[in-house]
């Protein structure tokens, strides 16, 4: 059944326990599922990648069939959903596992997306589509919080704003959130603040953070870091990308002693390495030794322990050991 999303206010999401939330809007993504649905879940939130329940779903159908799962009321996000999952999604229909509501939140689906088309035709699920906000929306965002804020702003500072936030409040709340730091003091903002506060760079990646922190590129690392205001999930994100990463090098490690070179290792690596990404992975396995990356996973391991059990300082907890395992007087 497909709603649009101020629809969700009106329904008795109780009665419901599928949704597929599509598009773009990450921030309207994230604020519906965080106001809607997760407070009503408090610790009762298990978040998974599609590709994490497809590469072992006995696990997941296990986790999520066993009868101690049913001792209190869950919510389960699938994050990055696509088509592949539908088979995983149909099966959880039919077995009808109580007292669990599902959300899968995917990219753009187009009309042929197989998903979608599941979603849309049965009224007992709910598919609910997530364009970019207008200009309107975002202008009235950005007034309230500047009201809110009691520092007055022009017109044309909120058209810079707009337009930096390119349709997405997700983008739009991080610049906010940059300006509310640097504003603490400060009564009035001008122009050629606003310019060089505010999405300086392009975003990056978890990813790409990571890969120049391994790679032993500080200066590009400190950047990255300097440049994207980190929200609390995206900084797990970012500690097991970390994770998988130095894992990943430790494997080509040991294949490096059966391949003789490093090439022939990242070749022979499976699953298989984008050839784009080989320079960088050749620069991370030159930069470290094995017995130092087996190190890093123990380290990473606690810094993840650290930075869930001290969420108000968990930014700078996780910039500290990123930026410190970037220096090359590390290795």
């Amino acid at each position: 059944m497909i709603l649009k999303s101020f629809e969700l206010n009106k329904l008795k999401l109780g009665n419901y326990n599928y949704y597929l939330f599509y598009g773009d809007n990450e921030g309207l993504k994230e604020e519906t599922i965080k106001n809607l649905f997760e407070k009503n879940y408090l610790n009762k939130i298990h978040r998974y990648e599609e590709k994490e329940i497809l590469d072992n779903s006995d696990n997941f159908f296990n986790s999520i069939l066993t009868k101690s799962f049913f001792d209190n009321e869950k919510l389960i996000i699938i994050n990055r959903a696509t088509d592949k999952i539908r088979g995983v999604i149909e099966e959880l229909i039919e077995k009808n596992p109580e007292n669990i509501q599902f959300i899968l939140n995917s990219k753009n689906l187009e009309k042929k997306s197989t998903l979608r088309k599941l979603f849309e035709k049965e009224k007992s699920i709910i598919c609910i589509p997530f364009y970019e906000d207008n200009n309107q929306t975002l202008n009235s965002i950005i007034s309230l919080f500047f009201r809110n804020k009691k520092i007055p702003i022009s017109q044309q500072l909120v058209n810079i704003l707009i337009e930096r936030s390119r349709g997405d409040r997700k983008n739009l709340n991080n610049e906010l959130e940059k300006i509310a730091n640097f504003s603490l003091n400060k009564k009035n903002l001008n122009i050629q603040e606003i310019i060089k506060l505010t999405n300086l760079a392009d975003n990056y990646s978890a990813s790409e953070l990571v890969d120049h922190s391994l790679a032993k590129n500080t200066k590009k690392t400190v950047t990255i870091l300097n440049e994207n205001n980190y929200s609390d999930e995206d900084n797990i994100i970012i500690i097991r990308t970390l994770l998988a990463r130095l894992k990943r090098l430790v494997k080509i490690y040991e294949l490096v002693g059966e391949k003789n070179t490093i090439e022939q290792a990242i070749s022979t690596y499976k699953p298989p390495i984008f050839w784009k990404d080989k320079p960088l992975i050749i620069q991370q396995i030159r930069s470290w030794n094995k017995n130092h990356l087996i190190n890093l996973v123990y380290k990473t391991n606690e810094i993840e322990l650290l930075i869930k059990k001290n969420s108000a300082v968990a930014k700078n907890i996780l910039a500290d050991f990123i930026i410190n395992n970037s220096r090359k007087t590390n290795n």
